[in-house]
């Protein structure tokens, strides 16, 4: 398929499939890192789960440069918060800066973002900002362009009183069935687990997730697929 100039030139979007679990303890945020412009995969490996306090992340989709420099407002904002109070923004006030911010900006802004973290007070909480900038407390929420085929996959999946080791696996399986239906979702998936003894990244690159119907295994070559299907030679 030929790239046409129009897709190069397109604005970059995340495509996406980002994801927010609680668990019994604290938060999962997970996400897949395809960044799209038009038809041409501008970015495989992007991270999608930005930092904005030391107890705070935050998942983007929709428009890369707008969960950009929402985040980078937001982050900005929260460092002068900690400086007056003395004390750590909670999750609370990082997720209604989050809404502020879109809200008032919602004729210009198209970006979804999910806000997760841990404090002293409530403990672990997701957040969801959709387009438009209405905020939601949800013990789950997922967003993106590859949410649409995992509703009835949580509906199932999810539950209450969950343990951490759930809750990741539970990420990792959403984001990967998100990533063998969705277009605008690939490359490898990106977790983040916050609770009260601090943050864990994990890193799962493509070959290790689980192949879903129909789905080809992983090669590292072009070469390889066409050799393997390649006919034996006759003989005579």
């Amino acid at each position: 398929m030929d790239v046409g100039s129009s897709d190069l030139n397109a604005p970059h979007s995340m495509g996406t499939t980002i994801i927010g679990v609680t668990y019994d303890g604290g938060v999962v945020l997970g996400a897949d890192s395809r960044t799209s412009t038009g038809m041409y995969v501008a970015n495989r490996a992007s991270d999608k789960i930005t930092q904005l306090t030391d107890n705070v992340y935050i998942c983007r989709s929709g428009s890369a440069a707008d969960s950009q420099i929402v985040s980078d407002y937001v982050r900005y904002f929260l460092h002068q918060h900690t400086i007056q109070l003395g004390q750590p923004a909670t999750v609370k006030v990082a997720a209604n800066l989050v809404r502020l911010l879109s809200y008032n900006n919602k004729n210009m802004l198209q970006t979804g973002l999910i806000v997760g973290g841990w404090d002293k007070y409530e403990g672990g909480k997701i957040y969801g900002i959709p387009l438009g900038g209405t905020i939601l407390e949800l013990p789950f929420t997922i967003g993106g362009s590859g949410s649409s085929y995992l509703y009835g996959f949580f509906d199932q999946a999810w539950k209450e009183g969950m343990t951490r080791e759930e809750a990741e696996q539970l990420v990792v399986k959403a984001v990967s069935l998100a990533i063998a239906r969705d277009g605008a979702s690939g490359g490898v998936v990106r977790t983040v687990t916050i609770n009260k003894d601090g943050v864990d990244r994990k890193f799962y690159p493509g070959e290790t997730l689980p192949l879903w119907h129909e789905e080809l295994e992983p090669q590292n070559s072009l070469l390889d697929i066409l050799s393997a299907a390649s006919p034996e030679p006759m003989v005579s």
